[in-house]
Formats: structure tokens, sequence, C-alpha cells
């Protein structure tokens, strides 16, 4: 199975242009034979606004943007983790809506782990980590900061996720996380990691494919919008878990 990361720049409160830019790129990922498409955390609204700004243009799993993904991922048979800001009520969320290749929702994960500014923003989302299945392989979603937990992403594991995505806006600051913790992550659980980020002023880019031993196979550029296609390879995941038995073991010695 081969899955895709779309990096891309959003312009900041242009949802409608981010919209047809992300649709593009969905169409451009589903031609190259991706059956699992991810975008960028906040990519319909662009990072770092203002929590009125948000409260203006976040929408509920019921609107226009989810909506719209909703029949490209029917129409192009594709699986879309699709990030959006979500309100309910008063609440505020970092979500990412999980679009069948159906067009039906499947589940919406919240970012749980907040981090810096946002917390003044935005409602952390209660610490469920949930896995899903298309096509026969179990995935799960981290949403930037999430990742950066490495109990967040055995909770996954131990459900069975042979995947985790991490759509994120990660900083240059923060870069050489980025190069340890995704690895970190897939290693820790023997299992693949897509990190999907976005570009711009002090983002690091550099969306990643992670194998379940850790290793680096695909790497965009950390100043370019890129697609990047990673090949999913069943019989290398069950390889790495027999010789590397993390998962095994965990239960054996009372690790959770």
């Amino acid at each position: 199975m081969k899955v895709a990361a779309v990096q891309m720049a959003s312009v900041a409160s242009d949802v409608g242009a981010n919209r047809r830019k992300a649709k593009e790129k969905v169409c451009e990922a589903a031609e190259k034979g991706a059956e699992i498409i991810c975008l960028p955390e906040l990519w319909s609204t662009g990072y770092g606004l203002s929590r009125e700004e948000y409260v203006w243009l976040a929408e509920t799993v019921d609107g226009p943007t989810v909506a719209e993904f909703r029949f490209l991922a029917e129409k192009l048979k594709v699986t879309l983790i699709l990030p959006f800001p979500e309100k309910e009520g008063k609440e505020l969320y970092i979500s990412a809506a999980v679009i069948s290749k159906g067009g039906k929702v499947m589940g919406v994960h919240r970012k749980a782990l907040l981090w810096g500014n946002e917390q003044a923003v935005f409602t952390p989302g209660e610490p469920v980590y949930r896995v899903w299945q298309t096509n026969g392989i179990s995935f799960g979603v981290l949403i930037c900061y999430d990742a950066e937990f490495p109990e967040s992403a055995r909770k996954l594991a131990l459900q069975g996720a042979e995947l985790i995505f991490v759509p994120s806006v990660w900083s240059t600051t923060a870069e050489h996380r980025w190069n340890i913790q995704l690895p970190a992550r897939a290693l820790d659980n023997t299992c693949f990691v897509m990190g999907v980020n976005t570009i711009g002023e002090n983002i690091c880019g550099k969306s990643t494919w992670i194998n379940p031993r850790g290793i680096i196979q695909e790497q965009a550029a950390r100043d370019r919008e890129e697609i990047i296609i990673g090949e999913l390879d069943r019989e290398g995941l069950k390889s790495a878990r027999e010789q590397i038995p993390y998962l095994k073991d965990c239960p054996r010695f009372g690790i959770l």
C-alpha cells in the first residue's frame, strides 16, 4: 500500500485558497497511487492566528471543508486524514477527521497535548487514541505535540496500529526533535510513521516516511511544497516485529 504526505504552505486565514490547493495536492497524490493521504495540521487556516480569528474560521465536522473532502475521498477512492480547526459550542479544538474511501467520517482525533500558545486558544482533546482500519491496514493519528510523548504512540501500537500519521506545524527551532522523535516513535513501536509538516517562516518542512526499524526512507525538502509517497511493506513490518520484539515483551515485563 502507498500512503502520502502533502507538504504545503497555507495562506493565513484564506480557507478558500487553501482548500483549492489542498484538493489539487490530494488529487496529485492519488494519481501517484496513494491510498491514504494526510494533510498538515491546520492547513486550511494557517497556524498562529488569534483566538478570535480561529473562532471565526473554525468549523464543525459537518461544515463545508470536511464535506468537500468527503466528496473528494469518495470520488478518488482514497482515505483522507484531514486536520481542521474544530468548534463545538464555545470550545475550539485542533482536530483531524479520518475520512473513508467511501466518503464517510470514520472518526475525529482532537489534539490532546497542546504546545505553548495553543493552550490559550484551543481546548485539549481527551487523551483517547483510536485506531482505524482501511484496506487491512490499522493506523492512528497523533497531531504534532501529541507525538512528542512516547506514551501516546505506545497506546496506538498496543491497539494494533501498524502506521501512525503525525500532521504537524513543526518549527525550525525544534527541528532536532523532529529528527529524533519521529524515528524513535517508529522504532519504539515497530510501526511505520508518516510525519506531515508544512513549510513557511520558522517551519522546518522535512515531511518524513519512516519504517518500523526507525529508518528514514523518504523525506521532503525543508522549504518547498512536495508530496512524498511511502510504501507500506507488510513483510517488512512483520520481520521488524519478529526481530525487535518490543511490543511482545511489553506485557511480559509489565511495561505499558
